[in-house]
C-alpha cells in the first residue's frame, strides 16, 4: 500500500515523496488509519520495522491540519534512550519539513547546562511536540517549564525498554497529568507481563497491531549448555579460557548478575564492561563509546542493549540466563551474524529456564544443540521439555480499566472527512 492511499495530508505526502518513501511497511499501513481515526494503539514490532514513521506521520498530518491549540504542548514522545530520542527528533525534521506551523524539541539527559538552558526555552514557548526521555522531562515538569494541560498525544516508543530501565514510575508519573481527552499511542518490540499492565492502565478500549518477529539469521551457531545454577560461571570461565574471545555480549536478565559475571571475567584479566540501569546515562555513554570503537572486548548486559545495539562485529552472544520471551531471545542473539557474517549464540539454561527455553524452541520450530559440561564439572540436570502453555495474552478491543472514559469525540480524518 502507497502512502498516498492514506488521509495523510499534502505536505506529509510531499515531505515523503523528497525523500523517496513510497511503499508503507506492515506496521505503518495497520497503524497509519487507526491513528488517524483517533484510537488509542498498542503496537508490537521490531526495531527496524518501520515504527516511528507509523505514529509520527499521522500525528503530525492532524497537527497541520489544524483544530489543536495554539503556543501549547499537543504531543509528547517518549523515548527509553537519549540515542532513541535523538533519531526521532531527526525523522521529525525530515517528516515535518513542510510544516511550517509545527514546532518541535528534543529534551534528554547527560548534556552541559546550556542544553538544558536550550529545552526550556523551547518548552516554554509551547512546542507542538516533545520528544523526551522520562528522567529529563520529569526534571522539566518539577521546575514549571512544562503545561500538559491541552496534551492530545501520548506516545510511549519502546515501551519494554523503558519499563527494563526501571522508568515505570516516572512513566506513570508523567501520564497522571495528561489531561482525560488525549489519544495514548504505545509500542513495544515485545508484550511481557508488565507491558500488558501498563497497556491496561494508559490505554482505552485500544486497537492492538502485532507484527511477527522474525526468525533468528541462519548464519547464527545455536547452542546451550544444560546446567545448574552454580555452575554457570564455571561455564562462562571455560569459554573464556578456550579462546581468546572478543566481540562478545553476555545477556542476564538481572543487573546483580550482570555485576557478579563481570567481577568474575575481571579476575580473569578479561578486557570488559557493565551496562544496567544503574549507571548513569552519561557513563551507558562512555560504555557502549568503547565497547563500539574495541577499546572495550566484553560487554555484560542487562536487556537494556538487547534491541538499542547496532553493531555490525559481533562475534558471540551468551545468554547467561534464559529470556522468558522468545522474542527476547531472538532479539538478543539478533546481536551477531549480521552485514553477512556469522555469529556464534550460547545460552545456558538451568533447570527453572527450561520451560521457557522449552517455549524459545518451539517458536524457532527447530531443537537447539545442546553442549556437554565441560571436564570436571560434574553432572548436569536432565532437559525436559515442557508442554505448550495456554496463551493469555489480552486481545484488543476491550476495555479493560484504569482510565477513564471521557474520551475526546474522534479527530481522525476518515471520521469527518471523505477520501481525496
Amino acid at each position: 500500500m502507497n502512502f498516498e492511499e492514506t488521509y495523510l495530508n499534502d505536505n506529509i505526502l510531499d515531505a515523503l515523496y523528497d525523500m523517496r518513501f513510497k511503499e508503507m511497511t506492515p506496521i505503518q499501513e495497520k497503524c497509519i488509519p487507526e491513528i488517524l481515526d483517533g484510537h488509542d494503539l498498542l503496537g508490537v514490532a521490531q526495531t527496524g520495522t518501520g515504527k516511528t514513521a507509523a505514529y509520527l506521520l499521522p500525528i503530525l498530518s492532524l497537527l497541520d491540519d489544524g483544530g489543536f491549540p495554539k503556543d501549547a504542548i499537543n504531543c509528547i514522545v517518549m523515548a527509553p534512550t537519549r540515542e532513541l530520542a535523538q533519531q526521532i527528533d531527526q525523522a521529525m525534521q525530515g517528516f515535518g519539513y513542510y510544516l511550517d506551523g509545527i514546532s518541535s524539541v528534543a529534551v534528554y539527559g547527560g548534556n552541559d547546562g546550556s542544553r538544558f538552558d536550550q529545552e526550556t526555552r523551547g518548552l516554554k514557548m509551547g512546542a507542538d511536540v516533545i520528544i523526551a526521555t522520562p528522567g529529563r522531562l520529569l526534571s522539566h515538569l518539577r521546575m514549571g517549564h512544562v503545561d500538559l494541560s491541552q496534551l492530545s498525544f501520548f506516545v510511549l516508543d519502546e515501551a519494554d525498554r523503558m519499563l527494563d530501565m526501571g522508568f515505570s514510575d516516572d512513566i506513570l508519573q508523567i501520564a497522571s497529568l495528561l489531561p482525560k481527552n488525549h489519544q495514548t499511542i504505545m509500542f513495544s518490540a515485545t508484550m511481557p507481563n508488565k507491558i500488558q499492565q501498563l497497556a491496561r492502565t494508559l490505554l482505552y478500549n485500544p486497537i492492538e497491531v502485532k507484527i511477527a518477529v522474525s526468525k533468528p539469521a541462519e548464519k547464527i551457531q545455536q547452542s546451550a549448555y544444560i546446567c545448574y545454577e552454580p555452575q554457570k560461571l564455571h561455564i562462562i570461565r571455560h569459554l573464556f579460557k578456550t579462546g581468546e574471545l572478543k566481540r562478545v555480549i553476555i545477556f542476564s536478565g538481572k543487573k546483580d548478575k550482570v555485576k557478579d559475571i563481570t567481577r568474575e571475567l575481571q579476575r580473569m584479566h578479561i578486557n570488559c564492561a557493565q551496562m544496567h540501569s544503574d549507571l548513569s546515562q552519561q557513563e551507558r555513554d562512555d560504555v557502549m563509546y568503547r565497547f563500539k570503537s574495541g577499546k572495550v572486548d566484553v560487554l555484560v548486559a542487562t536487556d537494556i542493549v538487547a534491541r538499542g545495539i547496532d553493531i555490525d562485529d559481533i562475534l558471540m552472544v551468551i545468554n547467561y540466563d534464559v529470556p522468558q520471551d522468545a522474542e527476547d531471545y531472538v532479539h538478543r542473539i539478533g546481536r551477531t551474524a549480521r552485514a553477512q557474517r556469522d555469529g556464534i549464540a550460547i545460552t545456558l539454561v538451568s533447570e527453572n529456564d527450561m520451560r521457557y527455553f522449552s517455549d524459545i524452541e518451539r517458536f524457532l520450530e527447530k531443537d537447539i544443540v545442546k553442549n556437554p559440561l565441560p571436564e570436571g564439572m560434574g553432572e548436569a540436570p536432565v532437559y525436559q521439555k515442557s508442554t505448550p502453555r495456554k496463551n493469555t495474552r489480552g486481545r484488543g478491543g476491550k476495555s479493560r480499566g484504569g482510565k477513564s472514559h471521557d474520551r475526546r469525540p474522534h479527530r481522525g480524518k476518515n471520521s469527518d472527512k471523505k477520501k481525496k
